[in-house]
């Protein structure tokens, strides 16, 4: 599955202005609870906090890749965020986050969650691709961004 396929244009946030992991993780929740009326908001946050609290998703580099199996979801669904400010997420280079990937998949796919998760890592790992990310001007060059980079790797 290609990532680009996961995100729809209002499952984007390019500034959000949450100063903490919580509350970026609240904001994440928002925007992934847009996938359809089977999504509810408090309970994506607290399937994104439930994982989280096993370890930091925190990529490194700035990324995270906050997930979770969903009960609701019938499909794996993304959400992208641009954090205005970089916070600090518990990743593994101590360094802050700006750059949020969000990953709800059906609580019965295993599989399809660690190639995503997989493919979400080696798409964050391009330096080039993270910096146009953070400087991209609007919904439709991240998805073009990130639809691009899927391509030229796979």
């Amino acid at each position: 599955m290609a990532i680009a396929d996961l995100l729809e244009p209002q499952r984007l946030m390019l500034s959000s202005s949450a100063t903490s992991k919580k509350r970026a993780l609240e904001h994440l929740s928002e925007l992934m609870a847009s996938a359809g009326a089977s999504f509810s908001a408090g309970h994506v946050f607290d399937s994104l906090l439930v994982r989280e609290r096993l370890g930091s998703t925190g990529l490194g580099y700035g990324v995270a890749i906050p997930h979770a199996r969903y009960q609701g979801a019938t499909d794996a669904i993304g959400a992208f965020m641009r954090l205005d400010q970089p916070v600090d997420f518990d990743a593994m280079d101590r360094e802050p986050v700006d750059l949020v990937f969000g990953l709800l998949v059906p609580e019965d796919c295993t599989d399809e969650h660690i190639q995503i998760l997989s493919q979400l890592a080696e798409l964050f790992s391009d330096e080039g691709l993270r910096s146009a990310l953070r400087t991209a001007d609007g919904t439709d060059e991240v998805l073009n961004l990130i639809g691009s980079a899927r391509s030229q790797s796979g």
